[in-house]
């Protein structure tokens, strides 16, 4: 079974292409940081390039910018090519099936630490309990 689930945020804007045939290919950069800290105490992230087609592909391009949390499931797929040196070169990429937005154009406030942090507007409004006439 070949089937891979990551959720990060994305490394640079999403390319979008079409093929000779006329699908649209995306091609997306995820940040995942790792579950548990080195020995250092610090945790490290991994980098892993996605592609995505049709309309998937079409969907990130348009609703999705560098800094969009997303979660991808695919599968891996290696490769290889010729590079333009003569020299046989590898890649890796996921392949996705299903991408999630977890945060889209808009939905983001970037915090003095330059993470991203999603705010729902969930429509509640505050209660004033000041004379502690709650049954709770």
């Amino acid at each position: 079974m070949n089937k891979v689930f990551l959720i990060g945020n994305l490394t640079r804007d999403p390319e979008l292409s079409t093929t000779n045939s006329g699908i649209s290919v995306c091609r997306i950069s995820i940040a995942v940081s790792r579950r548990f800290a080195n020995a250092d105490g610090s945790r490290e992230t991994d980098f892993f390039n996605v592609v995505a087609w049709r309309a998937i592909a079409e969907n990130c391009a348009k609703y999705l910018k560098k800094g969009s949390k997303i979660a991808v499931m695919g599968s891996i797929q290696n490769r290889s090519y010729e590079g333009t040196d003569g020299t046989k070169r590898y890649t890796t990429d996921i392949t996705a099936e299903e991408i999630e937005f977890l945060s889209t154009k808009g939905d983001e406030t970037t915090s003095n630490d330059g993470g991203m942090h999603h705010e729902p507007d969930t429509g509640l409004q505050p209660i004033d309990d000041d004379d502690n006439t709650l049954p709770f």
